[in-house]
């Protein structure tokens, strides 16, 4: 889906590697299904009315359910169809981390880390991870350190203003970036999305929530939701 993933394992053993071989090849049956990039994947050929959802993979229904679910509890911030088109991605990444994290747990290891395109997901620890600075190439802006962490930043940095808000249709400026962390990144990566397109009052949404928040602005100024710390 256009982006790529990386794993640290810090306690290999001898099921590892086949662990590895397996989650790559459980990736790229995800990409197969879900890409946007791909005209033969399952996503597109439902966004062009090629194949009915009841045709579909059991796993597009499930993501397209759990996408629903989420637009109703973000008030529309999230969608599966940014900018009208069909594009589970801002959930689909993040379950894929996650998948990837549970299947290396199954193996064996406890201690480990999953990123894809920026999103992380840990197991054990104590792990540091950086987060971008979005106006400063290779900068870092915080750091966050724990145990089995998830975290999960959308932002400008890499693909431009490219998160829509849903109710104008116009891409979201109110943040350069903003990161969540918590434990599951499947859900906190959706409300990453949801959050950024939500723009400004998106802090006090997710301090009502409990969940951890840093919001990078345009300006360069650093906010955090009260958990942070």
């Amino acid at each position: 889906m256009g982006t790529v993933f990386s794993f640290a394992v810090r306690d290999p053993g001898p099921e590892t590697g086949p662990a590895v071989r397996r989650i790559v090849e459980r990736l790229h049956r995800i990409d197969a299904l879900f890409s946007t990039y791909r005209p033969e994947s399952e996503i597109s050929r439902l966004d062009r009315g090629e194949l009915a959802l009841a045709e579909a993979d059991p796993e597009v229904r499930r993501v397209l359910e759990r996408c629903a679910e989420l637009t109703a509890e973000t008030g529309g911030y999230f969608t599966a169809r940014p900018g009208g088109r069909l594009d589970p991605s801002g959930y689909v990444k993040g379950w894929a981390v996650e998948e990837a994290s549970r299947a290396l747990r199954a193996s064996g290891s406890a201690h480990h880390c999953v990123s894809g395109g920026g999103d992380v997901q840990t197991a054990g620890g104590p792990w540091r991870i950086g987060i971008a600075d979005p106006h400063r190439e290779g900068a870092v802006a915080r750091v966050v350190t724990g145990h089995d962490l998830a975290v999960a930043t959308s932002g400008t940095a890499e693909r431009g203003p490219h998160i829509i808000d849903p109710h104008t249709g116009l891409p979201s400026a109110s943040f350069a970036s903003l990161t969540l962390v918590g434990r599951g990144l499947t859900r906190l990566d959706a409300l990453a999305t949801a959050a950024f397109a939500m723009g400004a009052p998106a802090l006090r949404w997710l301090a009502a929530k409990g969940v951890r928040a840093l919001a990078i602005h345009p300006d360069g100024r650093q906010e955090t939701t009260g958990s942070w710390g």
